[in-house]
Protein backbone atom coordinates (compact mmCIF):
# COMPACT_ATOMS: atom_id res chain seq x y z
CA UNK A 1 0.00 0.00 0.00
CA UNK A 2 0.91 4.13 -0.25
CA UNK A 3 2.54 4.61 3.09
CA UNK A 4 2.64 8.37 3.68
CA UNK A 5 4.06 8.22 7.30
CA UNK A 6 7.04 10.26 7.74
CA UNK A 7 9.16 7.06 7.89
CA UNK A 8 7.72 5.46 5.17
CA UNK A 9 11.86 5.15 3.82
CA UNK A 10 12.59 2.93 6.76
CA UNK A 11 10.56 0.28 5.56
CA UNK A 12 11.64 0.51 1.87
CA UNK A 13 13.05 -1.90 -0.59
CA UNK A 14 14.59 -0.16 -3.77
CA UNK A 15 14.30 -1.78 -7.71
CA UNK A 16 16.70 0.40 -9.75
CA UNK A 17 15.62 0.81 -13.12
CA UNK A 18 18.33 1.38 -15.82
CA UNK A 19 15.85 3.20 -18.23
CA UNK A 20 18.20 2.83 -21.54
CA UNK A 21 17.76 -0.80 -20.80
CA UNK A 22 14.63 -1.70 -19.16
CA UNK A 23 11.79 -1.90 -21.99
CA UNK A 24 11.49 0.30 -25.12
CA UNK A 25 7.58 1.05 -25.55
CA UNK A 26 8.70 2.72 -28.90
CA UNK A 27 10.59 0.12 -31.11
CA UNK A 28 13.43 2.34 -31.04
CA UNK A 29 15.95 0.30 -29.48
CA UNK A 30 15.97 2.64 -26.67
CA UNK A 31 13.86 1.89 -23.19
CA UNK A 32 12.41 4.57 -22.14
CA UNK A 33 10.18 6.00 -19.23
CA UNK A 34 6.64 4.96 -20.86
CA UNK A 35 8.22 1.57 -21.01
CA UNK A 36 9.02 2.02 -17.56
CA UNK A 37 5.09 2.95 -17.13
CA UNK A 38 4.07 -0.19 -18.50
CA UNK A 39 6.13 -2.71 -16.52
CA UNK A 40 5.79 -0.92 -13.35
CA UNK A 41 3.57 -4.17 -12.34
CA UNK A 42 6.43 -6.12 -12.50
CA UNK A 43 7.44 -4.48 -9.70
CA UNK A 44 4.17 -5.03 -7.76
CA UNK A 45 4.64 -8.82 -8.12
CA UNK A 46 7.84 -8.66 -7.45
CA UNK A 47 6.88 -7.26 -4.08
CA UNK A 48 8.96 -4.23 -3.99
CA UNK A 49 7.98 -0.52 -2.78
CA UNK A 50 10.34 2.04 -4.29
CA UNK A 51 11.65 2.36 -8.00
CA UNK A 52 14.60 4.28 -8.75
CA UNK A 53 14.71 5.58 -12.17
CA UNK A 54 18.69 6.28 -13.57
CA UNK A 55 19.40 9.66 -15.57
CA UNK A 56 16.97 10.31 -18.21
CA UNK A 57 17.48 14.14 -18.51
CA UNK A 58 18.22 15.93 -21.60
CA UNK A 59 21.54 14.64 -22.63
CA UNK A 60 24.03 13.98 -25.43
CA UNK A 61 24.45 10.82 -24.10
CA UNK A 62 28.11 10.77 -24.20
CA UNK A 63 28.26 8.76 -20.31
CA UNK A 64 24.51 7.75 -20.79
CA UNK A 65 22.73 10.19 -19.02
CA UNK A 66 25.25 10.89 -16.29
CA UNK A 67 25.92 14.07 -18.39
CA UNK A 68 23.04 16.41 -17.99
CA UNK A 69 22.36 19.71 -20.37
CA UNK A 70 19.36 20.26 -18.49
CA UNK A 71 18.08 19.59 -15.76
CA UNK A 72 14.48 20.09 -15.69
CA UNK A 73 14.33 18.53 -19.33
CA UNK A 74 13.97 14.75 -20.31
CA UNK A 75 15.69 13.69 -23.15
CA UNK A 76 13.33 13.02 -25.98
CA UNK A 77 14.62 9.29 -26.76
CA UNK A 78 13.06 8.67 -22.80
CA UNK A 79 9.98 10.71 -23.71
CA UNK A 80 8.92 14.24 -22.08
CA UNK A 81 7.72 15.92 -19.31
CA UNK A 82 4.49 14.25 -19.60
CA UNK A 83 6.38 10.90 -19.50
CA UNK A 84 7.72 11.85 -16.13
CA UNK A 85 4.49 12.89 -14.80
CA UNK A 86 3.14 9.95 -16.12
CA UNK A 87 5.24 7.40 -14.57
CA UNK A 88 5.10 9.26 -10.84
CA UNK A 89 1.12 9.24 -10.96
CA UNK A 90 1.07 5.74 -12.35
CA UNK A 91 4.03 4.62 -9.68
CA UNK A 92 1.90 6.48 -6.75
CA UNK A 93 -1.52 4.68 -7.92
CA UNK A 94 0.07 1.22 -7.66
CA UNK A 95 1.47 2.09 -4.23
CA UNK A 96 5.43 3.18 -5.54
CA UNK A 97 7.41 5.84 -4.31
CA UNK A 98 9.68 7.22 -6.84
CA UNK A 99 13.06 7.90 -6.54
CA UNK A 100 15.28 10.20 -9.24
CA UNK A 101 19.14 10.12 -9.82
CA UNK A 102 20.60 13.62 -9.56
CA UNK A 103 23.41 14.36 -11.02
CA UNK A 104 24.72 17.58 -8.62
CA UNK A 105 28.79 17.28 -9.33
CA UNK A 106 28.98 18.29 -12.88
CA UNK A 107 26.99 19.26 -16.27
CA UNK A 108 27.54 17.52 -19.39
CA UNK A 109 30.27 20.27 -21.57
CA UNK A 110 27.58 20.55 -24.00
CA UNK A 111 25.13 22.18 -21.13
CA UNK A 112 24.71 26.12 -22.29
CA UNK A 113 26.40 27.44 -18.93
CA UNK A 114 29.86 25.52 -19.90
CA UNK A 115 29.82 26.77 -23.13
CA UNK A 116 29.33 30.47 -21.62
CA UNK A 117 31.80 29.59 -19.08
CA UNK A 118 34.22 28.72 -22.01
CA UNK A 119 34.19 32.12 -24.10
CA UNK A 120 36.05 33.92 -21.25
CA UNK A 121 36.67 35.40 -17.69
CA UNK A 122 34.06 38.28 -17.96
CA UNK A 123 30.80 35.98 -19.16
CA UNK A 124 28.03 35.48 -17.06
CA UNK A 125 28.54 31.97 -16.23
CA UNK A 126 32.39 32.24 -15.74
CA UNK A 127 32.67 31.27 -11.91
CA UNK A 128 29.91 28.94 -12.49
CA UNK A 129 32.81 25.75 -12.51
CA UNK A 130 35.88 25.09 -11.23
CA UNK A 131 38.34 26.98 -13.15
CA UNK A 132 42.05 27.54 -12.12
CA UNK A 133 45.27 28.91 -13.80
CA UNK A 134 47.93 26.18 -14.35
CA UNK A 135 51.45 25.68 -12.96
CA UNK A 136 54.57 26.00 -15.05
CA UNK A 137 56.31 28.00 -18.28
CA UNK A 138 52.76 29.60 -19.77
CA UNK A 139 50.18 27.83 -17.17
CA UNK A 140 50.39 24.58 -19.21
CA UNK A 141 50.74 22.25 -16.23
CA UNK A 142 47.36 20.81 -14.23
CA UNK A 143 47.19 23.44 -11.02
CA UNK A 144 47.77 20.37 -8.56
CA UNK A 145 47.31 16.61 -8.27
CA UNK A 146 44.16 16.00 -8.22
CA UNK A 147 43.07 12.23 -10.59
CA UNK A 148 40.12 11.70 -12.20
CA UNK A 149 37.87 8.81 -10.90
CA UNK A 150 39.70 6.65 -12.85
CA UNK A 151 43.06 7.21 -11.16
CA UNK A 152 44.71 7.23 -14.43
CA UNK A 153 44.67 10.79 -15.52
CA UNK A 154 44.37 14.18 -14.53
CA UNK A 155 41.09 15.80 -13.37
CA UNK A 156 42.13 19.05 -15.17
CA UNK A 157 41.65 19.61 -18.51
CA UNK A 158 43.05 22.73 -20.18
CA UNK A 159 41.09 25.03 -22.24
CA UNK A 160 43.07 26.82 -25.10
CA UNK A 161 40.12 29.66 -25.17
CA UNK A 162 40.09 30.70 -21.51
CA UNK A 163 43.53 29.62 -21.47
CA UNK A 164 42.68 27.93 -18.14
CA UNK A 165 42.29 24.35 -16.32
CA UNK A 166 38.42 23.28 -15.82
CA UNK A 167 37.79 20.36 -13.05
CA UNK A 168 36.38 17.56 -14.40
CA UNK A 169 36.46 15.03 -11.83
CA UNK A 170 35.20 11.79 -14.04
CA UNK A 171 35.59 12.53 -17.62
CA UNK A 172 36.52 15.36 -19.74
CA UNK A 173 32.73 16.19 -20.68
CA UNK A 174 31.77 16.58 -17.52
CA UNK A 175 33.26 19.50 -16.12
CA UNK A 176 32.43 20.12 -12.09
CA UNK A 177 30.21 22.73 -11.27
CA UNK A 178 31.48 25.68 -8.83
CA UNK A 179 29.20 25.22 -5.63
CA UNK A 180 30.57 27.98 -4.11
CA UNK A 181 29.28 30.23 -7.02
CA UNK A 182 25.68 31.04 -4.80
CA UNK A 183 24.24 31.26 -8.19
CA UNK A 184 24.96 27.59 -8.89
CA UNK A 185 23.49 26.62 -5.87
CA UNK A 186 20.05 28.30 -6.28
CA UNK A 187 19.98 27.38 -9.83
CA UNK A 188 20.68 23.79 -8.61
CA UNK A 189 18.05 23.90 -5.96
CA UNK A 190 15.26 24.96 -8.31
CA UNK A 191 16.18 22.06 -10.17
CA UNK A 192 15.45 19.68 -7.58
CA UNK A 193 12.59 21.95 -6.61
CA UNK A 194 11.09 21.55 -9.55
CA UNK A 195 11.38 17.46 -10.12
CA UNK A 196 9.50 17.33 -6.49
CA UNK A 197 6.92 19.50 -7.33
CA UNK A 198 6.33 17.23 -10.03
CA UNK A 199 5.61 14.43 -7.15
CA UNK A 200 8.81 12.83 -7.24
CA UNK A 201 9.44 11.04 -3.33
CA UNK A 202 13.70 11.84 -2.96
CA UNK A 203 16.62 11.15 -4.80
CA UNK A 204 19.67 9.03 -4.94
CA UNK A 205 22.16 11.50 -5.19
CA UNK A 206 25.55 10.60 -7.78
CA UNK A 207 28.76 10.61 -6.56
CA UNK A 208 27.49 13.24 -3.54
CA UNK A 209 30.83 13.03 -1.44
CA UNK A 210 32.56 14.42 -3.89
CA UNK A 211 30.63 18.10 -4.53
CA UNK A 212 32.44 20.16 -2.43
CA UNK A 213 36.04 20.76 -3.40
CA UNK A 214 38.78 22.41 -1.36
CA UNK A 215 38.80 26.20 -2.35
CA UNK A 216 42.31 26.75 -1.98
CA UNK A 217 43.07 23.66 -4.72
CA UNK A 218 45.49 21.91 -2.14
CA UNK A 219 47.07 18.74 -3.84
CA UNK A 220 46.26 15.15 -2.18
CA UNK A 221 48.61 13.49 0.02
CA UNK A 222 50.45 10.09 -2.12
CA UNK A 223 49.38 7.30 -0.36
CA UNK A 224 48.59 4.21 -1.89
CA UNK A 225 45.56 1.70 -1.18
CA UNK A 226 43.38 -0.82 -1.97
CA UNK A 227 39.37 0.52 -1.96
CA UNK A 228 36.94 -2.16 -0.69
CA UNK A 229 35.74 -1.72 -4.97
CA UNK A 230 38.87 -3.33 -5.27
CA UNK A 231 40.32 -0.20 -7.33
CA UNK A 232 43.78 0.73 -6.40
CA UNK A 233 44.14 4.54 -5.07
CA UNK A 234 47.47 6.48 -5.24
CA UNK A 235 46.52 9.64 -3.57
CA UNK A 236 44.14 9.90 -0.16
CA UNK A 237 41.04 12.34 -1.23
CA UNK A 238 41.52 14.12 1.64
CA UNK A 239 40.82 17.46 -0.47
CA UNK A 240 38.19 16.53 -3.21
CA UNK A 241 35.82 14.33 -1.41
CA UNK A 242 34.07 14.21 1.83
CA UNK A 243 35.37 17.77 3.03
CA UNK A 244 33.34 19.82 5.93
CA UNK A 245 31.37 21.69 3.11
CA UNK A 246 30.25 18.39 1.48
CA UNK A 247 28.46 18.00 5.18
CA UNK A 248 27.06 20.94 5.24
CA UNK A 249 25.72 20.76 1.82
CA UNK A 250 23.96 17.49 2.46
CA UNK A 251 22.08 19.56 5.45
CA UNK A 252 21.21 22.57 3.06
CA UNK A 253 19.65 20.14 1.01
CA UNK A 254 17.73 18.19 3.14
CA UNK A 255 16.48 21.82 4.35
CA UNK A 256 14.86 21.90 0.69
CA UNK A 257 13.48 18.79 1.14
CA UNK A 258 11.62 19.55 4.31
CA UNK A 259 9.36 21.94 2.82
CA UNK A 260 7.27 18.92 1.02
CA UNK A 261 5.06 16.48 2.74
CA UNK A 262 4.84 13.65 2.81
CA UNK A 263 8.79 13.26 3.78
CA UNK A 264 10.95 13.28 0.32
CA UNK A 265 14.28 11.20 0.87
CA UNK A 266 17.77 11.71 0.19
CA UNK A 267 20.05 8.56 -0.50
CA UNK A 268 23.60 9.42 -1.44
CA UNK A 269 26.26 7.44 -3.07
CA UNK A 270 29.59 8.33 -0.84
CA UNK A 271 32.61 6.43 0.26
CA UNK A 272 34.54 6.04 3.39
CA UNK A 273 34.95 4.74 6.58
CA UNK A 274 31.88 4.71 8.65
CA UNK A 275 32.51 7.46 10.49
CA UNK A 276 32.49 9.68 7.26
CA UNK A 277 29.51 8.02 6.51
CA UNK A 278 27.60 8.92 9.52
CA UNK A 279 28.21 12.37 9.21
CA UNK A 280 26.31 12.43 6.22
CA UNK A 281 23.13 11.53 8.14
CA UNK A 282 23.93 12.51 12.10
CA UNK A 283 21.01 13.78 13.79
CA UNK A 284 18.58 13.36 10.94
CA UNK A 285 19.98 16.26 9.71
CA UNK A 286 21.56 15.86 6.40
CA UNK A 287 20.82 12.77 3.57
CA UNK A 288 18.56 10.06 5.03
CA UNK A 289 20.84 7.12 4.01
CA UNK A 290 24.17 6.44 2.28
CA UNK A 291 24.70 3.54 -0.03
CA UNK A 292 27.28 1.33 1.82
CA UNK A 293 29.15 -1.41 -1.28
CA UNK A 294 30.53 -3.35 1.12
CA UNK A 295 28.43 -6.38 -0.57
CA UNK A 296 29.42 -5.69 -4.17
CA UNK A 297 33.35 -6.88 -3.83
CA UNK A 298 31.49 -9.78 -1.33
CA UNK A 299 33.77 -12.67 -1.41
CA UNK A 300 31.71 -15.92 -0.80
CA UNK A 301 32.49 -16.98 2.43
CA UNK A 302 30.24 -16.62 5.52
CA UNK A 303 33.30 -14.72 7.35
CA UNK A 304 33.47 -11.90 4.87
CA UNK A 305 29.85 -11.51 5.23
CA UNK A 306 29.60 -12.08 9.22
CA UNK A 307 32.19 -9.37 9.71
CA UNK A 308 30.70 -6.84 7.35
CA UNK A 309 27.66 -7.24 9.00
CA UNK A 310 28.63 -7.24 12.17
CA UNK A 311 30.97 -3.57 11.16
CA UNK A 312 27.28 -2.46 9.60
CA UNK A 313 25.69 -2.89 12.85
CA UNK A 314 28.06 -1.47 15.17
CA UNK A 315 28.50 1.51 13.17
CA UNK A 316 25.29 2.44 11.88
CA UNK A 317 23.06 1.22 15.19
CA UNK A 318 19.25 2.61 15.65
CA UNK A 319 18.71 4.79 14.34
CA UNK A 320 20.36 4.11 11.60
CA UNK A 321 19.69 2.17 8.75
CA UNK A 322 22.40 0.20 6.72
CA UNK A 323 22.15 -0.49 3.44
CA UNK A 324 22.65 -3.40 1.08
CA UNK A 325 23.66 -3.07 -2.60
CA UNK A 326 24.93 -6.90 -4.65
CA UNK A 327 24.93 -5.50 -8.07
CA UNK A 328 24.22 -2.00 -9.91
CA UNK A 329 24.87 -0.30 -12.97
CA UNK A 330 28.52 0.19 -12.87
CA UNK A 331 29.51 -3.07 -11.33
CA UNK A 332 29.41 -6.83 -12.02
CA UNK A 333 26.15 -9.20 -12.01
CA UNK A 334 26.19 -11.11 -8.55
CA UNK A 335 25.10 -13.68 -10.64
CA UNK A 336 28.31 -13.72 -12.57
CA UNK A 337 30.63 -13.56 -9.33
CA UNK A 338 28.94 -16.79 -8.03
CA UNK A 339 29.68 -18.36 -10.95
CA UNK A 340 26.17 -18.58 -11.73
CA UNK A 341 25.44 -20.95 -9.10
CA UNK A 342 21.11 -20.49 -8.54
CA UNK A 343 21.85 -21.87 -4.93
CA UNK A 344 24.48 -19.25 -4.38
CA UNK A 345 22.47 -17.19 -5.58
CA UNK A 346 19.29 -17.88 -3.58
CA UNK A 347 21.02 -17.86 -0.59
CA UNK A 348 22.52 -13.77 -1.07
CA UNK A 349 19.11 -13.08 -1.72
CA UNK A 350 17.57 -14.32 1.29
CA UNK A 351 20.59 -12.52 2.99
CA UNK A 352 20.14 -9.39 1.54
CA UNK A 353 16.29 -9.20 1.80
CA UNK A 354 16.12 -10.20 5.66
CA UNK A 355 18.96 -8.16 7.33
CA UNK A 356 18.34 -4.84 8.99
CA UNK A 357 18.19 -2.26 6.70
CA UNK A 358 17.31 -0.83 3.05
CA UNK A 359 18.06 -3.40 0.45
CA UNK A 360 18.42 -2.20 -3.20
CA UNK A 361 17.58 -4.89 -5.90
CA UNK A 362 19.33 -3.89 -9.67
CA UNK A 363 16.87 -5.08 -12.35
CA UNK A 364 17.72 -8.45 -13.72
CA UNK A 365 18.98 -9.79 -10.39
CA UNK A 366 15.75 -11.18 -9.60
CA UNK A 367 16.16 -13.20 -12.61
CA UNK A 368 19.75 -13.86 -12.17
CA UNK A 369 21.05 -11.99 -14.76
CA UNK A 370 24.72 -12.42 -15.40
CA UNK A 371 27.30 -10.56 -17.51
CA UNK A 372 27.38 -9.97 -20.77
CA UNK A 373 30.80 -9.79 -22.62
CA UNK A 374 31.43 -6.98 -24.41
CA UNK A 375 35.49 -6.61 -25.97
CA UNK A 376 36.32 -3.29 -24.93
CA UNK A 377 36.64 -2.65 -28.45
CA UNK A 378 33.06 -2.93 -29.11
CA UNK A 379 32.49 -0.67 -25.88
CA UNK A 380 29.97 2.22 -25.80
CA UNK A 381 30.64 3.12 -22.24
CA UNK A 382 33.15 5.74 -22.18
CA UNK A 383 34.97 4.60 -19.48
CA UNK A 384 35.96 1.16 -21.12
CA UNK A 385 36.99 3.46 -23.94
CA UNK A 386 39.52 5.33 -21.36
CA UNK A 387 40.85 1.59 -20.90
CA UNK A 388 40.65 0.39 -24.56
CA UNK A 389 44.22 2.24 -25.96
CA UNK A 390 46.34 0.40 -22.97
CA UNK A 391 44.23 -2.49 -21.26
CA UNK A 392 44.95 -5.99 -23.59
CA UNK A 393 41.49 -7.60 -24.12
CA UNK A 394 42.67 -11.05 -22.54
CA UNK A 395 43.04 -8.60 -19.07
CA UNK A 396 40.43 -6.83 -19.09
CA UNK A 397 38.27 -10.49 -19.19
CA UNK A 398 40.17 -11.75 -16.40
CA UNK A 399 39.31 -8.99 -13.87
CA UNK A 400 36.77 -9.51 -11.10
CA UNK A 401 35.19 -6.06 -11.55
CA UNK A 402 34.26 -5.55 -15.07
CA UNK A 403 35.62 -2.65 -16.79
CA UNK A 404 33.29 -2.23 -19.77
CA UNK A 405 30.04 -0.89 -18.02
CA UNK A 406 27.98 -2.00 -20.74
CA UNK A 407 28.12 -5.72 -19.93
CA UNK A 408 26.31 -4.90 -16.38
CA UNK A 409 23.31 -2.99 -18.66
CA UNK A 410 22.42 -4.75 -21.15
CA UNK A 411 18.72 -4.86 -22.08
CA UNK A 412 15.88 -6.69 -19.33
CA UNK A 413 15.20 -10.17 -20.60
CA UNK A 414 11.09 -10.31 -20.45
CA UNK A 415 10.27 -13.11 -22.32
CA UNK A 416 11.93 -15.85 -25.38
CA UNK A 417 10.94 -13.56 -28.40
CA UNK A 418 13.08 -12.15 -30.10
CA UNK A 419 15.14 -9.74 -28.26
CA UNK A 420 14.04 -10.92 -25.05
CA UNK A 421 11.04 -8.70 -25.41
CA UNK A 422 12.77 -5.64 -24.45
CA UNK A 423 12.30 -4.06 -28.13
CA UNK A 424 10.22 -5.43 -31.37
CA UNK A 425 11.66 -8.14 -33.01
CA UNK A 426 12.77 -6.54 -36.42
CA UNK A 427 14.28 -3.90 -34.14
CA UNK A 428 18.41 -3.47 -33.03
CA UNK A 429 18.45 -3.00 -29.36
CA UNK A 430 21.14 -0.42 -28.12
CA UNK A 431 23.12 -3.33 -26.46
CA UNK A 432 23.32 -6.57 -27.46
CA UNK A 433 20.62 -9.22 -25.57
CA UNK A 434 22.10 -11.95 -23.45
CA UNK A 435 22.28 -15.16 -25.15
CA UNK A 436 20.71 -17.12 -22.16
CA UNK A 437 17.48 -15.31 -22.54
CA UNK A 438 15.55 -18.10 -23.92
CA UNK A 439 15.56 -19.88 -20.46
CA UNK A 440 16.72 -16.34 -18.23
CA UNK A 441 13.42 -14.43 -18.67
CA UNK A 442 10.77 -12.83 -16.58
CA UNK A 443 8.01 -15.19 -18.28
CA UNK A 444 10.18 -18.48 -17.96
CA UNK A 445 11.17 -17.36 -14.38
CA UNK A 446 7.21 -16.75 -13.08
CA UNK A 447 5.75 -20.11 -14.15
CA UNK A 448 8.86 -22.45 -12.66
CA UNK A 449 8.25 -22.00 -8.76
CA UNK A 450 12.05 -23.39 -8.22
CA UNK A 451 13.32 -20.60 -10.14
CA UNK A 452 15.44 -17.51 -8.42
CA UNK A 453 12.55 -14.81 -9.70
CA UNK A 454 9.69 -16.94 -7.55
CA UNK A 455 12.37 -16.97 -4.51
CA UNK A 456 12.85 -13.20 -4.60
CA UNK A 457 8.86 -12.74 -4.50
CA UNK A 458 8.79 -14.86 -1.82
CA UNK A 459 11.61 -13.79 0.74
CA UNK A 460 10.14 -10.20 -0.32
CA UNK A 461 6.25 -11.64 0.13
CA UNK A 462 7.89 -12.65 3.99
CA UNK A 463 9.51 -9.40 4.75
CA UNK A 464 5.98 -7.57 3.76
CA UNK A 465 4.20 -9.72 6.06
CA UNK A 466 6.90 -9.87 9.36
CA UNK A 467 7.28 -6.59 11.37
CA UNK A 468 10.35 -8.09 12.55
CA UNK A 469 12.04 -8.18 9.32
CA UNK A 470 11.80 -4.49 8.42
CA UNK A 471 11.52 -3.18 11.89
CA UNK A 472 13.12 -5.46 14.08
CA UNK A 473 16.55 -6.00 15.87
CA UNK A 474 19.31 -8.25 14.57
CA UNK A 475 21.25 -10.36 17.14
CA UNK A 476 23.84 -12.63 15.66
CA UNK A 477 23.38 -16.27 16.47
CA UNK A 478 27.01 -17.64 17.98
CA UNK A 479 28.05 -21.29 18.32
CA UNK A 480 27.46 -22.07 14.92
CA UNK A 481 29.76 -24.32 12.13
CA UNK A 482 31.99 -21.91 10.58
CA UNK A 483 31.00 -21.93 7.12
CA UNK A 484 27.40 -20.94 8.46
CA UNK A 485 25.94 -17.59 8.97
CA UNK A 486 22.37 -17.40 11.26
CA UNK A 487 21.12 -14.43 12.89
CA UNK A 488 17.52 -13.55 14.73
CA UNK A 489 15.45 -10.91 13.69
CA UNK A 490 12.55 -9.51 16.49
CA UNK A 491 10.16 -6.70 16.65
CA UNK A 492 7.33 -7.57 19.66
CA UNK A 493 5.65 -10.47 19.33
CA UNK A 494 7.12 -11.54 15.86
CA UNK A 495 10.49 -13.24 15.43
CA UNK A 496 12.07 -15.46 13.23
CA UNK A 497 15.57 -16.83 12.27
CA UNK A 498 17.87 -17.08 9.80
CA UNK A 499 20.73 -19.63 8.57
CA UNK A 500 22.73 -19.37 5.45
CA UNK A 501 25.00 -22.42 4.61
CA UNK A 502 28.20 -20.75 2.32
CA UNK A 503 29.85 -24.50 2.84
CA UNK A 504 30.07 -26.59 -0.28
CA UNK A 505 29.00 -29.57 2.12
CA UNK A 506 26.15 -30.42 4.68
CA UNK A 507 25.79 -27.85 8.01
CA UNK A 508 24.49 -29.87 10.97
CA UNK A 509 23.61 -28.03 14.16
CA UNK A 510 20.52 -27.75 16.97
CA UNK A 511 17.89 -24.63 16.68
CA UNK A 512 16.09 -22.93 19.61
CA UNK A 513 12.27 -21.48 18.89
CA UNK A 514 10.83 -20.48 16.47
CA UNK A 515 11.13 -23.94 14.96
CA UNK A 516 8.90 -23.61 11.61
CA UNK A 517 10.22 -23.76 8.17
CA UNK A 518 8.86 -20.68 6.69
CA UNK A 519 10.96 -20.79 3.41
CA UNK A 520 13.90 -23.31 2.48
CA UNK A 521 15.92 -22.94 -0.81
CA UNK A 522 16.51 -26.42 -1.25
CA UNK A 523 14.90 -29.50 -0.89
CA UNK A 524 17.74 -30.89 1.66
CA UNK A 525 17.47 -28.42 4.03
CA UNK A 526 15.85 -30.36 7.03
CA UNK A 527 14.83 -29.11 10.21
CA UNK A 528 13.56 -32.15 12.95
CA UNK A 529 13.28 -32.20 16.79
CA UNK A 530 15.41 -28.89 17.02
CA UNK A 531 18.17 -30.28 14.80
CA UNK A 532 18.49 -28.47 11.85
CA UNK A 533 20.42 -30.30 8.46
CA UNK A 534 21.59 -26.95 5.87
CA UNK A 535 22.81 -28.90 2.45
CA UNK A 536 25.44 -26.76 0.61
CA UNK A 537 24.71 -23.46 0.05
CA UNK A 538 21.42 -24.03 2.01
CA UNK A 539 19.21 -20.59 2.96
CA UNK A 540 16.61 -21.46 5.45
CA UNK A 541 13.64 -18.83 7.33
CA UNK A 542 12.33 -20.09 10.68
CA UNK A 543 9.72 -18.69 12.54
Amino acid sequence: MNDHSSDWWKSCVIYQVYPRSFYDSNGDGIGDLDGITQKLDHLIELGVNTLWVSPFFASPQVDFGYDISDFTSVAPEYGNLDSAKALIDAAHQRGLKVLFDLVLNHTSSQHPWFQDSLTGKSSEHADWYIWADGRGPAGRIPPNNWRSGLEVKSAWHYSKTRKQWYLGTFLPCQPDLNWRNEHVREAMFNAVRFWLDLGVDGFRLDMFGAIMKDPMLRSNPFHPYMEPSELMRLWRRDYTENTDDNFELARDLRSVLMRYEPERVLIGEVFGPPETLKRYVANGAGLHFTFLFGFLAFRFKAKFFSKLIASYEKNFPEPYLPTYVLENHDRARSFSRVGENIFKAKLLALLMLTLRGVPVIYQGQELGMPNTYIPLRKAKDPIAKEYFWWMPEFVSKRLPERINRDEVRTPMQWDSSVNAGFCPPKTTPWLPVNENYLSCNVEVQRSYEYSLFCWYKAVLAQRALRPSLTLGDLVMISGLPEQVIGYARTHGEDSCQVFLNFGDTDSYFDVTAPDKVILSSDPGNLLLDGRLKLAPYGAILLA
